[in-house]
């Protein structure tokens, strides 16, 4: 995994040192015309195995690449763990900027609410409104039809003793057209 090869790496380049470059300079090697390889170092390829001399090399080689490995990582490793610890800085930045710009957009969701409760409660006030109106009307349409009825209680009370009295009128009128009418006498 990327995570075991970097704590390997980071492990190796924590021990190392800085590659000194003077070593170096001791295996450096010179081909003669016999094909031979001399340098500082006093080492000669023989003639009777080619595969010895592979060896020598490829082992000097891997000294020289693992070398050359531990300079560049010691000249670029301290820009990179700058950069790193940029990068985590800025990741922990960005979580912050997140979290406050969850928290306003919260906010502003909130005052969108607060805004759509006070235009309900300015609509429930208007409809309240009308409700105490509406209220109004019912109680004098209540008041102006108990009045009526009692002026129709009245009437029909009125109408009632004028008939009556029409009755009691017509009633007196026949009597007296009855005892001013001729009677008859009696024979005897």
């Amino acid at each position: 995994t990327k995570s075991g090869c970097s704590h390997k790496l980071n492990t190796e380049l924590s021990g190392l040192q800085s590659p000194s470059w003077e070593h170096l300079s001791h295996h450096r090697y010179t081909a003669d015309s016999t094909g031979t390889t001399s340098g500082t170092g006093q080492q000669r390829l023989s003639d009777t195995s080619p595969d010895e001399g592979l060896t020598e090399d490829l082992t000097i080689e891997d000294k020289a690449v693992e070398q050359l490995a531990e300079g560049l990582l010691s000249h670029y490793l301290p820009d990179l763990q700058r950069s790193k610890q940029a990068l985590q800085e800025l990741t922990q930045n960005q979580v912050v900027l997140l979290d406050t710009l969850e928290q306003e957009i919260s906010k502003f969701k909130e005052c969108h609410s607060m805004l759509d409760i006070n235009a309900l409660f300015t609509e429930a006030k208007h409809y309240h409104a009308k409700l105490v109106n509406i209220r109004k009307e019912m109680l004098m349409l209540h008041e102006k039809t108990s009045k009526l009825k009692k002026r129709a209680l009245k009437l029909q009370q009125k109408r009632q003793k004028e008939e009556l009295e029409r009755e009691q009128q017509r009633e007196k009128e026949f009597e007296r057209e009855k005892q001013l009418t001729a009677k008859p006498a009696k024979r005897t």
